[in-house]
């Protein structure tokens, strides 16, 4: 379908003009775009007409930068037909040093055996990851993004506090991933400062998402090959070695606290993606199967995080600690102290294959672009929902704008609180049992299936829900994520109680899922009699 200027007169909008939403009421736009009936918007009207907006468009246009942000795709355009790129996204997102790092955290952090730590890997992992299966099928059904999705749960302006907390998991935990990426390379070249590292990983996550979807999709269906070839030496060179310890399982409360702590970082890794999901399916058509994509989708999940973590978790074994001053005794443990990750896995490879061992270990950091593609592609997205000011800004320059705040914080966070980074990450990570906890009852049992969304609603704050009921459960589910914490800076007064009191066992998970899930009902029953939507 070809656009002009005689077909819809937009030539000459400017930022401050005004359409009509397919409700047929006027409303502000910052956007120079035309939208169908259905709310979706044609990919060649981002660059008709002579304002700002629509000649940046054109520039960029050129280099086959994408052009869209959270605008809805039309059927038309809608060209990916290769339905296993749903699961190659997350196979690749996943078939990471940091995966491998989530396993590891059962031993030297958690104490816990070999058994347990892997029953708890499995069965997580399989309940962490329904929810972005399942998301992932709306963006072949709607064409939606998630965070735009998400309108028809939080409403207009609730879901401008949903994407505030996107945006700073996107930004944080690339800015703790590329850290990592960074102590690899230094691991491996002394000489590299940490600066460099992260420059090199950011610079390289940049390039391909300033390309948008269909290079991020590209890149994503190759380059988990290289990192799981690695991933398979390091499996062979450790079983060779025989320095694998078959841990035996704790007892007691101190176990169980033990578990459902691992099981919180687990759960908080697998479900990560959720607020992601429908974002990497949207340029599929509307003719997929759901059963296919969340199909595939769950496969590209659940096989590169198990093989992962229970890698991360094996190589861990063979460290050794004493049992009163918790010094390292072994090689492996005198490793992780020192390097963390990279000083573990460069136990494994760097004795027996020298050079080719380092230059395993480069790869594995460079990993680490594949993980950051979907927070760097997607907090862009997260950007454009907080206002029409917003998404007039074109997606790839809130990208670059993303990769300079990540950097800009990774840089000093390298030296001086890479720890405390990462212990705020963990404590924000509730937020998406929260999400989780709204967003799926209102699909079940107040929309009663995908028949109860019309799509062009999107578009129309006074046709989406209030969003008071979505924004008062989140305020509950808060609250039960604080009362079931356990983390380094708080232990919530039911989670000290699980396990040994000095550190306690974390169900904030499941609390704030509980919390939200449970309060939303009540409200959005009163708040859907009093606005009747």
């Amino acid at each position: 379908m070809g656009i002009s200027k005689t077909d819809y007169d937009v030539e000459g909008l400017s930022p401050t003009d005004s359409y009509l939403d397919p409700a047929g009421k006027q409303i502000s736009s910052k956007v120079p775009v035309y939208v169908d009936e259905n709310g979706a918007v044609p990919g060649e009207s981002f660059t008709i007409g002579s304002s700002l907006y629509a000649r940046t468009q054109r520039f960029a246009k050129r280099f086959g930068v994408e052009p869209r942000g959270i605008e809805r795709v039309p059927e038309d355009e809608r060209t990916d037909k290769t339905l296993a790129k749903a699961g190659t996204m997350w196979l690749a997102a996943n078939m990471v040093v940091s995966s491998f790092a989530i396993g590891v955290l059962a031993v030297p952090v958690f104490h816990l055996g070999f058994v347990d730590a892997f029953l708890t890997i499995l069965f997580i992992n399989l309940l962490g990851i329904t929810p972005v299966c399942f998301f992932s099928t709306f963006g072949p059904v709607f064409g939606l993004r998630q965070m735009v999705l998400s309108r028809f749960y939080f409403g207009w302006y609730g879901v401008k506090v949903i994407a505030v907390f996107n945006i700073l998991a996107c930004i944080g935990w690339s800015s703790v991933n590329v850290i990592v990426g960074a102590q690899l390379l230094h691991a491996v070249n002394n000489n590299l400062p940490g600066v460099g590292g992260i420059i090199i990983i950011a610079a390289g996550t940049f390039i391909i998402t300033l390309f948008g979807y269909k290079i991020v999709h590209y890149y994503e269906f190759y380059s988990w090959i290289p990192c799981f070839i690695i991933f398979l030496i390091v499996l062979g060179q450790f079983a060779h070695s025989g320095a694998f310890v078959n841990i035996p399982m704790g007892v007691g409360r101190s176990e169980t606290g033990a578990v459902l702590s691992f099981a919180s970082s687990v759960f908080g890794f697998a479900t990560g993606w959720t607020s992601y999901a429908a974002d990497y399916t949207v340029y599929q058509p509307h003719t997929v199967g759901r059963v296919k994509t969340f199909t595939w989708t769950w496969a590209g999940l659940i096989f590169p995080l198990l093989f992962t973590e229970t890698l991360g978790l094996a190589v861990a074994t063979a460290m050794t600690f004493d049992p009163e001053t918790g010094a390292p005794t072994n090689s492996y443990a005198e490793r992780y102290e020192v390097s963390h990750i990279g000083g573990l896995l460069a136990e494994v490879l760097f004795p027996p294959f020298g050079r080719f061992g380092q230059f395993c270990l480069v790869v594995l950091a460079l990993s680490i672009i594949a993980n950051n593609c979907p927070n760097i592609y997607s907090v862009s997205l997260s950007l454009q929902v907080l206002g029409r000011w917003t998404q007039a800004v074109p997606r790839f320059i809130w990208t670059f704008i993303g990769t300079l705040i990540y950097v800009a914080i990774s840089i000093p966070g390298y030296s001086h609180f890479e720890t405390v980074l990462e212990n705020f990450m963990l404590v924000i990570g509730y937020w998406l049992a929260i999400y989780e906890g709204i967003a799926l009852p209102e699909h079940f049992f107040f929309k009663k299936g995908i028949k109860g969304y019309n799509v062009a609603d999107y578009t129309s704050p006074h046709l989406l829900p209030p969003g008071i009921a979505a924004i008062v459960a989140f305020g509950f589910g808060v609250m039960g994520a604080v009362m079931g914490m356990a983390q380094v800076w708080f232990i919530g007064p039911i989670g000290k109680h699980i396990g040994d009191p000095a550190y306690g066992g974390d169900v904030g998970f499941p609390l704030a899922f509980a919390f939200a899930f449970v309060s939303y009902l009540g409200l959005r029953t009163v708040e859907k009699r009093r606005f009747g939507r």
